[in-house]
């Protein structure tokens, strides 16, 4: 039953769906509510403070992890909309034809025969080598250790980005509020300078909440099926 609801949950051909509608939906209902009240997004637009916010975070986040984490966690990111497709339920059916072969044949008979995946084939040789049961579990186990550990390698660098995009959205405020304290002799310019200031907060609340923090809890759920899946 378990296995059952899993599988329900994570059935995918091709693409997640719910990752794809979901950042769509909800940055389109932001943009709605944008458009509805000011008439346009050009009151919303601010090139510096894009800038500070996305370019300052993206290389403030380089700077937290060693280059290759995080040259590799865009790929991570891309998983979110397409997730690798690896069904419990085909796996099972596969396990028992094995098991089959396995009792009539003996093990060796389990030599080339087509597996879901190179741990799959992993464990497979080792059984076809004769390894016994408890070096196969060990060994197994920490392919899935390390599996875990590149994951979370990954899921940190998206964890940097949830944390420094608001604190960047921030420092633009501030670079925003003494730009505007320094021209206070012009009054008319002091509601357009706190517009733009704010606007800073703004973009670094959205890449934070609305685009990284689901992408982190996407691929945590992966990774707990994926060790569902290797267990199983």
């Amino acid at each position: 039953h378990f296995c059952n609801l899993i599988r329900k949950t994570y059935r995918a051909d091709i693409m997640d769906l719910a990752s794809l509608i979901g950042m769509l939906g909800a940055l389109g209902f932001i943009g709605g509510s944008m458009i509805s009240s000011a008439g346009s997004l050009g009151p919303f637009l601010d090139v510096p403070s894009a800038l500070v916010v996305l370019g300052g975070t993206f290389f403030a986040v380089m700077w937290t992890t060693p280059l290759p984490a995080f040259l590799g966690h865009f790929g991570a990111m891309a998983k979110c909309f397409l997730p690798p497709v690896k069904k419990l339920d085909a796996t099972i059916i596969r396990l028992v034809e094995l098991a089959a072969i396995a009792r009539k044949d003996g093990m060796m008979a389990l030599e080339g025969q087509d597996v879901p995946d190179k741990f799959f084939q992993k464990g497979l040789q080792m059984l076809v080598d004769g390894a016994d049961e408890g070096k196969l579990v060990t060994q197994l186990n920490g392919e899935i250790k390390a599996m875990r550990a590149r994951h979370e390698a990954n899921q940190n660098v998206v964890k940097g980005w949830i944390d420094i995009g608001p604190a960047m959205g921030m420092i633009g405020t501030l670079i925003g509020l003494v730009l505007m304290l320094g021209n206070m002799a012009d009054p008319k310019a002091i509601g357009p300078a706190m517009a733009v200031a704010l606007l800073t907060t703004m973009y670094g609340a959205i890449i934070a909440n609305i685009i990284f923090m689901p992408m982190l809890v996407k691929l945590e759920g992966y990774t707990a099926y994926e060790v569902i899946y290797r267990g199983l």
